[in-house]
């Protein structure tokens, strides 16, 4: 799974401008660092804001997806999101190509 996930990173970042990374052994530490901070901090973000996501009927998620993309963005040498628009797209095409990929090997 975490090579599906650098997988799809890397194939968003040629795919899209505004996302950036250097080599695929960059995408492999940007798909660590998502992982690390999808168990780790997005479920408490999620916690708080579950007043917005019910107003926004889900929608919310995918601002918290972005702040997120963006946080690896900022963690991690070799990856870099211009704006906060690119990093909403950037996060929908991640989660795209790696729910195909996924699909695709049955992991």
């Amino acid at each position: 799974m975490w090579l599906i996930n650098a997988a799809a990173v890397y194939t968003t970042a040629s795919l899209l401008g505004g996302i950036y990374v250097k080599s695929f052994w960059s995408a492999l530490l940007v798909a660590l660092v998502l992982g690390l901070i999808n168990a780790i901090i997005k479920p408490v973000l999620i916690f708080f804001s579950i007043p917005f996501i019910v107003v926004t009927l889900g929608l919310f998620l995918l601002i918290i997806n972005a702040l997120m993309l963006m946080l690896a963005a900022a963690l991690v040498n070799g990856f870099a999101v211009s704006s906060f628009g690119w990093a909403i797209l950037g996060s929908l095409f991640i989660s795209l190509v790696s729910w195909m990929l996924s699909s695709i090997f049955n992991v």
